[in-house]
């Protein structure tokens, strides 16, 4: 995947061809450096299993086979010049396509495998296995979400969807594909696009990790970060959060609402989220330290 990403991004100067209003090459970048982070990731994970390893080395070269083949497919269209998702404008696009089907579904069950070896594996830190393993679940439902853009639109539906259109999917809602998009991402500024959460969620997989390895750095600064109590606490509530966030992204999405023009019930639903995290965060801090005072006490009399 870092070889793909160079070529890739070596593709985006030298070929200046443009399909579905984006870069041809945007798309195999975006992939390579996706699965190498997600790939990357899950390696760790299996590094701290520990039941199951031998399953874990099978589903992980699983991913791995399987994230290798649907990126040779997406770049053997770049080569073409076709489009690699939701294309059936020949039998062999269509083939190549249903391919992609099998093994993003084979790659989902293959990380799930290793979701529940983590469950399973019994970790000295409960803080961090916990971080792990909602990390790796959300992942799983981000990854999921996906399906959704393989389903007919309602344009599609209309003219008579696969068999009829040579296009059936599509990653947007409401408008069609091409439109103006936000920079790097490519996400649609006009409309609803399922991207969003599906590149939110998956992504989960790094980010409730990175957040626990953030309290473990700021603990040295912070006593009370140094209680593996709190940790867990805010653990929970930063996943809990996150799941929030996932679900707010997939509704606004499937409403046909762009992520940069919010409407009031979004806006409203994502205070919510955000007060409900600053409240687990202080409940999740003040009752360690009134635990703490009140075992004060004891410990004197106890001496």
């Amino acid at each position: 995947m870092v070889v793909l990403a160079v070529v890739s991004a070596v593709g985006m100067v030298v070929d200046d061809r443009v399909l579905a209003g984006s870069a041809i090459w945007f798309k195999p970048l975006k992939f390579s450096v996706s699965l190498l982070m997600y790939a990357m990731t899950l390696a760790w994970m299996l590094s701290l299993a520990t039941r199951g390893r031998r399953v874990g080395w099978w589903a992980g070269t699983v991913v791995a086979l399987t994230g290798a083949i649907e990126m040779v497919i997406i770049v053997g269209q770049v080569i073409r010049g076709r489009r690699s998702h939701f294309n059936y404008e020949t039998a062999f696009d269509g083939l190549l396509f249903n391919i992609m089907a099998v093994t993003i579904v084979t790659l989902w069950i293959g990380s799930l495998v290793i979701a529940v070896l983590l469950f399973r594996s019994r970790l000295p830190d409960r803080a961090s296995a916990w971080a792990i393993r909602l990390g790796a679940v959300i992942a799983l439902v981000g990854a999921g979400l996906g399906n959704l853009m393989t389903q007919p639109t309602p344009e599609q539906q209309a003219a008579g969807g696969r068999g009829v259109s040579d296009v059936v999917g599509a990653h947007t809602v409401g408008v069609p594909e091409g439109g103006p998009s936000m920079p790097l991402t490519g996400w649609s500024t006009t409309g609803g696009d399922l991207r969003i959460p599906h590149f939110v969620g998956m992504h989960a997989l790094q980010l409730i990790p990175l957040f626990l390895l953030l309290l473990v750095a700021l603990a040295p600064r912070l006593a009370r970060l140094r209680d593996e109590r709190v940790r867990l606490r805010l653990v929970m509530v930063a996943s809990g959060s996150y799941a929030a966030v996932l679900a707010l992204l997939t509704w606004q999405a499937l409403r046909g609402q762009a992520l940069i023009h919010p409407d009031g019930a979004t806006l409203t639903a994502a205070a919510l989220i955000a007060a409900g995290a600053i409240a687990g965060t202080l409940v999740s801090l003040r009752t360690t330290a009134s635990r703490e005072a009140s075992d004060v006490p004891e410990k004197e009399l106890a001496a």
